[in-house]
């Protein structure tokens, strides 16, 4: 099959179909600019037969036997293992994914998968004593209904996985929204490995489509009751607002400006390592990725020649090739936003000690230093590949650079001595840290989340119960009430 010309479709109550739109939404392979497919765009007739569907399926999934949903989910886990190289082959096509990238992407989907699973059978009643003679108070774990799902575009398959099979799987409909960048690896493949799974149909549909087109109707709509968003910390924020003005709880997942910590007493080569994988994994384009680097003066200069040196051997090119660090960035505005950034860096007085270059949407690596603390480049998330680094004297100064950003996602922190290391992760304003590893990870049953602008509540584990179950409270009097009048 080819994903690009057979699932280059919207997908609404179990049929393939186009949009009602007046353009179409192009897909471009971002490293030779092949256009893969065109999309009729999704209107908002589209997004209101999407959740009716999802809605009026849902009545009776809600309702199925947990363990049928578990085989649903056991179905959709056999599909991605036995298409595992196809799906791998449409990540590095579409979004300019390494081979490297494609094969962490689907390990992660597979172990949420298996989550999922094991999700269906997880939520618990409990009866509560009762001051009354004669009452029993149970209380339920119920669907919350429908779940609206905004993926992102830098892992799509994985993050639109992460939140449509535990949502499903607890018993809801959902309506999948893939950014306009992956509609076919995160939107459409999604939907086809459910399909195939023998999900019934209007339980899980994809709207590909642009708020240019829709505006907050995705949003809006009366029938999701829970928004499941990842991006950026500014379209974030609107989405929590809109939401929240329609009584509809919301998970939100962020950006970040992690600090990756090299106290002075660390092992500098596995540091050097840990710092350049969390940099530069998937081209800088991660939301927990180090953005800034922070070093004690006293390991400052070896840390900086060995972490140089490492950088300079990565290789930029074509994804497809086993041997490429860095593939593309996934598109040509984001390439220039990098370029530019870097450029006014450097002017305001950094020092670059590599410089990367930009070919389209190719660009290596840049390593800075000399950077002013109130500059965009330490202030901001950096989605590409440009690394900060910032000299620290001592534990104090080191927590107050990693606290002095609005996000706080993740981290790390290296040091041969494990307990000094905890001791300052619980000192940084983040959801996340790691001690003496990258500040790229991510596992089912942990909860994952940020602080600050980098968002608001926790997926993953028993979070998952939190965002797509609500609790009922149902009372049982045995016996005659006793009522004042």
């Amino acid at each position: 099959m080819s994903y690009f010309t057979e699932l280059a479709h919207q997908y609404i109550d179990g049929a393939w179909k186009s949009g009602s739109g007046s353009w179409d939404i192009i897909d471009f392979n971002p490293y030779t600019g092949d256009k893969l497919a065109a999309i009729t765009i999704a209107t908002t007739a589209e997004v209101d037969e999407a959740y009716r569907a999802a809605e009026r399926a849902q009545r009776g999934w809600g309702a199925t036997n947990a363990y049928a949903r578990r085989v649903v989910m056991e179905r959709a886990l056999r599909i991605v293992e036995e298409r595992e190289e196809d799906i791998a082959e449409a990540i590095v096509t579409e979004l300019g994914g390494t081979r490297l990238k494609a094969g962490f992407e689907l390990h992660l989907a597979k172990e949420f998968l298996r989550e999922a699973m094991q999700l269906a059978l997880r939520p618990e009643g409990r009866i509560i004593p009762s001051a009354a003679d004669g009452k029993e108070n149970r209380v339920y774990r119920v669907p919350v209904g429908v779940v609206g799902v905004i993926s992102p575009f830098n892992f799509p398959f994985l993050l639109s996985i992460k939140s449509v099979a535990p949502a499903l799987a607890l018993g809801n409909g959902v309506v999948l929204k893939p950014h306009q960048n992956t509609p076919v690896v995160g939107g459409a493949l999604v939907a086809k490995v459910f399909e195939d799974a023998g999900l019934p149909p209007g339980l899980l549909n994809v709207v590909i489509t642009d708020i240019a087109e829709i505006g907050d109707a995705f949003i809006e709509h009366p029938v999701p009751k829970a928004i499941s968003f990842t991006g950026s910390d500014k379209v974030g924020r609107h989405v929590g607002t809109v939401a929240a003005a329609h009584f509809k709880r919301t998970v939100l997942e962020l950006g970040g400006n992690s600090a990756l910590i090299v106290l002075d007493d660390a092992d500098i080569d596995y540091a050097v390592d840990a710092a350049v994988f969390s940099r530069f994994v998937h081209q800088g384009q991660v939301c927990m990725a180090a953005n800034r680097v922070l070093l004690d003066r006293r390991v400052e200069r070896e840390f900086t020649d060995k972490f140089v040196a490492k950088v300079r051997t990565l290789r930029t090119g074509d994804p497809a090739d086993p041997r490429t660090h860095l593939g593309p960035l996934i598109n040509s505005s984001q390439a220039e936003h990098i370029t530019a950034l870097v450029e006014r860096s450097i002017e305001a007085g950094a020092t670059a000690l590599v410089r990367g270059e930009t070919d389209g949407n190719l660009v290596s690596p840049t390593v800075l230093t000399g950077v002013a603390e109130d500059a965009e480049a330490l202030q901001q998330e950096i989605f590409g590949p440009v690394a900060v680094l910032v000299p620290f004297d001592g534990e104090e100064e080191a927590v107050r650079i990693a606290n002095r950003t609005p996000y706080g996602l993740s981290g790390a922190v290296h040091t041969r001595d494990v307990e000094r290391g905890v001791r300052i992760a619980k000192r940084i304003e983040t959801g996340m840290i790691h001690v003496n590893d990258g500040t790229v990870h991510d596992e089912p049953i942990v909860p994952f989340g940020g602080e600050k602008n980098s968002g608001v509540g926790r997926l993953n584990g028993e979070s998952m119960v939190d965002c797509f179950t609500t609790q009922k409270w149902i009372s049982i009097q045995h016996g005659r009430s006793a009522f004042p009048f």
